[in-house]
């Protein structure tokens, strides 16, 4: 079992520094990384969430249909951003991606990676 209680398709707040380094805000993510790769690593990996659905489109990006369940307040995309955070930066889980988001945006995830 992962020792981190985050498991992949969770959406969680994660403290994110401003590129200036002025300061931080806590955004929406998914967790992407499995929980083998959580036991065997302090990192978590994780696909930004935006609510800004006018923002660049990457290739491979998802809307979020079931957003309540993910724990969203408003429509929201997630996007093909991936970063590797400590488990100490994430604040909390918000909810879950459904089965369906997830599977779409699994494709996606493959389809910007070309795996």
């Amino acid at each position: 079992m992962s020792t981190t209680s985050f498991r992949s398709g969770d959406v969680v707040l994660v403290r994110v520094d401003f590129t200036d380094q002025a300061g931080s805000k806590w955004r929406p993510a998914v967790v992407i990384s499995t929980d083998h790769y959580n036991d065997a690593s302090p990192g978590v990996l994780i696909a930004s969430i935006t609510g800004n659905l006018g923002a660049v489109s990457h290739p491979g990006d998802r809307r979020i249909r079931a957003r309540r369940a993910a724990g969203l307040f408003r429509p929201s995309l997630a996007q093909t951003k991936i970063a590797t955070v400590e488990a100490l930066v994430i604040g909390r889980r918000l909810g879950a991606l459904s089965e369906r988001d997830f599977a779409a945006f699994k494709r996606g995830l493959r389809e910007a990676s070309d795996l």
